[in-house]
């Protein structure tokens, strides 16, 4: 049978994160998958198993995430989205439906993902903090020096091993990773932004990173200590692990292979590739939930081309 691969978008917030959850002794919880998966079957009258890249936590969003299922479809292609969509709540959209390879596997195919963690700081006393968007953002009351971020943020980029960003029971075999670009940058007074392009992420590791640069941020931690935290391979070195609210899956690339180092056009992480979501809709979520992140420890995974400090623009 024919196989499907959907790009959704969610706002977390009143979610258990992607993954179905259904305890022996309890209702089962409210996840992503699960009203989704419930919205296809209910469409196409089949029993459909929906399979995500990204298992995101509870608070997280998505603009990217990429599922994929197998079944007899007979609703055209060019109305599938908007027909799960239907069918789904409000927080939750199919933005695109398209046919792919019998053998797509949303998981191992995955070459690199973008994540970003959104930050307030609201130091001043007549800086309120978030209301209309405070579940989509931290809030900090500490100033935030983002040319410092921005300095420590261009350091993590590499292949490496990544423990010291990683929550102590990540439950992987290997911990090294390639980050391909990570940037700080500054769209609004006030507002800061955290993104980093990678072949794969360990449990809580984008939230950890940022909120080691929070850290940077505020003049605790030095840029040029960036380094000996990467070396230490102990969680005790980094920041500390900032709440879901601010984090959100930008987009996940299927790229080919190509050869070692190199940069295609296809691969670049600002949305040219054509594989992320193309809204604006909910924000997201970039760390992974326990147990599951992209397999590629890094030196086979191709990743983005330099992209001039913006790491995940816009779509």
């Amino acid at each position: 049978m024919p196989r499907y691969k959907l790009t959704i978008a969610y706002d977390g917030t009143e979610f258990h994160g992607w993954q179905r959850q259904e305890p022996a002794d309890a209702p089962p919880l409210r996840t992503v998958q699960g009203v989704v998966q419930e919205a296809v079957r209910d469409l196409l009258r089949q029993p459909v198993e929906v399979v995500g890249a990204s298992r995101t936590d509870s608070g997280v969003h998505a603009v990217g995430q990429v599922a994929a299922f197998t079944a007899d479809v007979r609703i055209p292609l060019a109305r599938l989205a908007q027909a799960i969509t239907a069918r789904l709540p409000r927080d939750v959209q199919v933005l695109t439906a398209e046919q792919v390879d019998d053998g797509f596997n949303p998981i191992g195919g995955a070459r690199s993902k973008c994540y970003r963690y959104t930050i307030e700081h609201t130091s001043h006393p007549h800086n309120p903090r978030p209301l209309f968007d405070r579940n989509l953002v931290f809030a900090t009351p500490y100033a935030l020096d983002v040319g410092r971020m921005q300095d420590a943020a261009r350091r993590l980029v590499g292949t490496y091993d990544c423990a010291s960003f990683a929550q102590v029971d990540h439950g992987r075999a290997t911990t090294v990773r390639t980050v391909f670009d990570c940037i700080a940058r500054s769209p609004a007074p006030r507002r800061v932004e955290i993104e980093i392009a990678a072949s794969g992420f360990l449990y809580n590791m984008v939230r950890i990173v940022a909120g080691t640069l929070l850290e940077v941020g505020r003049g605790r931690i030095d840029a040029a200590d960036i380094p000996r935290i990467i070396e230490a391979c102990d969680r005790r070195a980094s920041g500390p692990t900032l709440p879901p609210q601010g984090l959100c899956l930008r987009w996940i690339w299927y790229g080919a292979p190509a050869a070692q180092g190199a940069t295609p056009e296809g691969a670049r992480a600002d949305g040219a590739h054509g594989d992320g979501a193309h809204g604006d809709g909910a924000h997201g979520d970039g760390a992974e939930a326990h147990g599951r992140e992209d397999r590629n420890t890094g030196n086979e995974a191709i990743g983005p081309a330099s992209l001039g400090g913006d790491a995940c623009a816009e779509w």
